[in-house]
């Protein structure tokens, strides 16, 4: 028998740590080669960690939430091989769809020698990541193994819940169990709440997503100084014109507001092109970038991601909404790919019905602006001497004041407003 040391390997774009958002196995546990161990989350995309060798699980390298250096020990595995005459290294694939063409690591094996049975003094077995918990990091307890969707298991790490305290009537741990935890506290048990029953403080450890947009929010406040302006929009002709489209659209995709947002904001920006730039703080260069890679604030189960539609300015209203469809469904379910979820030049975040009357979107380090339509609202207004009927909407934009003026800002949102309000210039060369 020999013991394998399972070390973090290089997964590109220049990461120096990553962070542990999930074991799928436990100490004493048994695993098998290609079986995945863990998900280990960077700045870009979650990568999915398999162990290069079959054995019993000796040690693993800390806590769900804990920073784990490249290079450093993640799992002790003992083997079921000869240590002797093991092979000196593997190479294993960290298997990521998120990430193309991911380097391929090596990782050395380090058989530790057992301890000598002819010894008088009774030795004490050396116990893995002894170096870890001397410098205050912890190694992870044994848990019991949940089954869970993907989408449950960054839910509920995000929300620093242990899957197996969560109780489920089924074989399987879903979003309604997470729901009545949340509700009712584990202490509480899932019982029917009670008006005069106090709950409990529940500590909530900031982790995994949660952690990544908590820390570029502030850093985005910090370092940009925003100000919003907000115009109101009578897209009472855009909804009658969307209604037809969507009445004739056959197997085409249901049109929402979103897309023809997006056609007049590219339509507008060759204009207005500070808008649609990127600011390197360091550098003291600003990029006015020519194609509009375009945003889309997207909520998930495991947090606020922003999907990138590529060269939008290329696409008409019925490949943006397939887009729109297909880049939103694969952020929900954690398939999107490391380069849908960077690079974006101009970013919209809109919360569809629940858009309120104005919102104040906080910008999308290093962009400059960050677009934000609010909810159709009805209401009569005055045309002339007539009062008529008239679907009204909000539109939002906040802008970085290093990079663009209030008056650049408002004189961009007026033209969207003239193309949103004469629908018809929309598709007008």
């Amino acid at each position: 028998m020999a013991r394998f040391t399972f070390r973090l390997p290089d997964i590109g774009e220049g990461i120096a740590e990553a962070e542990i958002v999930a074991w799928h196995v436990r100490v004493g546990e048994r695993v098998e080669e290609d079986q995945q161990v863990a998900d280990m989350m960077t700045d870009k995309a979650t990568v999915e960690m398999e162990s290069p060798v079959s054995g019993v699980v000796v040690a693993l390298a800390g806590e769900v939430g804990d920073q784990v250096a490249i290079g450093s020990a993640l799992m002790v595995v003992e083997t079921d091989g000869d240590g002797a005459e093991g092979p000196a290294e593997e190479v294993i694939e960290a298997e990521n769809p998120g990430v193309e063409e991911v380097a391929q690591p090596t990782v050395r094996a380090e058989p530790v020698e057992a301890p000598s049975s002819s010894s008088s003094e009774p030795q004490k077995e050396e116990q893995p990541f002894d170096k870890l918990r001397a410098n205050g990091e912890s190694v992870a307890a044994p848990h019991r193994h949940v089954l869970a969707s993907p989408a449950v298991r960054a839910r509920a790490r995000d929300l620093g819940i242990d899957l197996a305290s969560v109780k489920s009537d089924s074989d399987r741990v879903r979003h309604a169990d997470l729901d009545a935890y949340l509700r009712y506290g584990q202490a509480q048990g899932y019982h029917a709440p009670h008006a005069s029953r106090a709950r409990e403080d529940v500590p909530v450890k900031v982790i995994g997503m949660r952690r990544r947009i908590a820390e570029n929010m502030a850093a985005s406040k910090r370092a940009i100084p925003h100000f919003t302006y907000v115009e109101e929009i009578d897209v009472t002709a855009l909804e009658d014109m969307r209604g037809d489209l969507n009445a004739n659209r056959g197997n085409r995709p249901k049109l929402t507001m979103l897309p023809f947002l997006i056609v007049a904001i590219c339509r507008t920006i060759p204009a207005f092109p500070m808008i649609n730039a990127r600011y390197d703080d360091e550098a003291g260069l600003i990029t006015r970038h020519g194609r509009v890679h375009l945003g889309m604030a997207t909520q998930t189960d495991a947090g606020l991601m922003v999907p990138v539609i590529r060269d939008a300015q290329d696409r008409n209203v019925w490949q943006l909404a397939s887009e729109i469809g297909r880049l939103a469904e694969a952020a929900r379910t954690g398939k999107a790919k490391s380069e849908e979820l960077s690079g974006s030049t101009l970013t919209v975040t809109s919360l569809g019905p629940l858009g309120g009357i104005a919102t104040t979107p906080v910008i999308n380090r290093p962009e400059v602006a960050i677009i934000g339509p609010n909810k159709i609202v009805e209401r009569p207004i005055f045309v002339g001497d007539e009062i008529v009927r008239a679907k009204l909407m909000n539109l939002s934009i906040s802008c970085d004041h290093r990079v663009v003026d209030g008056w650049d800002a408002a004189s961009f949102v007026q033209a969207l407003k003239k193309l949103l309000e004469t629908p018809v210039l929309l598709f007008a060369d």
